[in-house]
């Protein structure tokens, strides 16, 4: 019997250079409840292989619109329906 239960995602968008690196403008990756932003980086990197992980190393992340700042990769929450955001730093006015 097939299951009836939905799908539950969270959508990964790249901005500048790590759309670059990840060779798309963002990913949804299925997800089974709540899981962290080391768990979502460590996906994306695993299907974006290449300069993804160092672009993304340099990156900050906003989850929902929440800036991620010097938190933990592991100690941030990602909810099912939250977009997670890597913007490379960027120079000019």
């Amino acid at each position: 019997m097939a299951s009836s239960r939905t799908r539950e995602t969270v959508t990964v968008r790249y901005w500048a250079g790590a759309r670059a690196a990840a060779g798309v403008d963002h990913d949804e990756l299925e997800v089974d409840g709540p899981t962290t932003l080391a768990d979502v980086v460590r996906r994306v990197v695993t299907a974006h292989p290449g300069r993804l992980e160092s672009v993304l190393a340099v990156c900050s992340a906003l989850v929902g619109d929440r800036p991620v700042g010097t938190r933990e990769p592991a100690d941030v929450v990602v909810r099912p329906g939250d977009t997670v955001e890597f913007l490379p730093p960027f120079a000019g006015g």
